[in-house]
């Protein structure tokens, strides 16, 4: 089980990324790194998906599913504060923030 695999766990949503990669087409890293900019993208102004797209020149509507597939824009908040991608202004908002967050629950650290 992957990073992201448990840490949708812990919002309840019952995704399997593997599983989710072949519904959507795209590989396990790319939905990774979907994941990843949407829930950054969920705490920055804007439409969520809109911000994504350009993030990761992935389509929007593939994003649009994936996020239907992990539940939906509540998951994706949920998501932001386990991960601590709160794009506050603290610093640790951003690719940066959401990096050192995951890094931060891998070990141990809040």
């Amino acid at each position: 089980m992957g990073i992201f695999d448990s840490l949708l766990g812990q919002i309840g949503s019952n995704v399997d990324v593997a599983n989710l990669a072949a519904k959507v087409g795209l590989s396990q890293d790319q939905v990774e790194q979907a994941i990843s900019a949407l829930t950054q993208s969920h705490t920055e102004p804007g439409d969520t998906v809109d911000g994504a797209a350009q993030t990761t020149g992935l389509p929007a509507d593939t994003l649009q599913e994936i996020v239907g597939h992990i539940g939906g824009e509540g998951s994706l908040g949920q998501f932001a504060q386990i991960i601590g991608a709160t794009g506050g202004g603290d610093g640790e908002g951003g690719a940066g923030g959401l990096l050192s967050g995951l890094a931060g629950k891998l070990f141990g650290k809040s």
